[in-house]
């Protein structure tokens, strides 16, 4: 399996190395010639273009930031769609509204090209221990397909169902982290009122039944929402907001999650 990679952020980075240490022949392509320099030490070669990246590749994953920066480097004049072979995959990797996913299957399909959607979670250091979560949504040949390759860095890989829903969930879950740093802020708040120390109250937290990865970050971060609000505040934003337009499209009331999350951009939005 030849496999193409374009997104070598924080998180993509190290998927990328991941697959070459794995021994497949890997082909990058960046914006910045800079990007590529750190995989000089590695077999992976680099591409013009996306468009001749793909042209060297039977899996292509696409790790960068949103819808915008997916359909340009998908579906753009030289995007990779431009120079896939009939029978190869695109993997999604990149959080992005399901129905981003399906239009480019649609634009694929003439081609015998397959879409996939696998959003990660888990960040750098889950990827160094093979341990970052896939959750993908295609079909189920495509999928087993690409596994080996993501095996490399993925451990749980999960298949969800049908293209989009690898995006469904990992959407939801973004939702349930932004939720849960509302009510996180909210507890250490309240016991500081009650002169309960925040750090000492967090370190109780943390090793009690309400224990929670959103807890840790804001107990990491001193009780503020601020660190967050700085480096992840515009993601949430926009993850929640694809929520909300799913949950519109099905006709589905909004609940005590989507207020929950709202009331965390909210507190993030005063710190700004």
């Amino acid at each position: 399996m030849r496999v193409g990679f374009i997104g070598l952020g924080s998180q993509g980075g190290p998927m990328a190395r991941r697959i070459v240490e794995g021994g497949f022949p890997t082909t990058l392509w960046a914006r910045r010639a800079a990007s590529l320099e750190p995989y000089a030490d590695t077999a992976a070669r680099t591409a013009g273009s996306p468009a001749a990246l793909a042209e060297a590749s039977d899996l292509v994953c696409l790790c960068v930031v949103g819808d915008a920066d997916v359909r340009e480097v998908a579906a753009g004049q030289h995007g990779v769609l431009a120079g896939m072979a009939p029978g190869s995959i695109l993997a999604i990797h990149a959080t992005v509204h399901p129905d981003t996913c399906r239009e480019l299957a649609e634009l694929a399909a003439p081609k015998d090209i397959t879409v996939i959607d696998a959003p990660v979670s888990g960040g750098a250091p889950a990827v160094q221990a093979g341990r970052l979560l896939v959750m993908v949504g295609g079909p189920e040949e495509a999928v087993q397909r690409a596994r080996p390759v993501f095996e490399t860095y993925a451990n749980p890989i999960v298949h969800l169902g049908d293209l989009g829903s690898g995006q469904s969930a990992k959407l939801l879950n973004n939702l349930l982290f932004t939720a849960n740093l509302a009510t996180a802020h909210g507890a250490l708040r309240l016991g500081a009122e009650l002169g309960i120390d925040p750090a000492r109250l967090g370190e109780v937290i943390t090793h009690g039944t309400a224990n929670s990865f959103a807890l840790g970050r804001v107990v990491a971060a001193g009780g503020s929402l601020d660190q967050l609000a700085a480096h992840a505040g515009d993601l949430l934003r926009k993850d929640v907001g694809l929520v909300a337009d799913l949950a519109a499209k099905a006709g589905v009331t909004a609940g005590i999650e989507l207020g929950a999350a709202d009331a965390t951009l909210g507190l993030m939005d005063r710190r700004r």
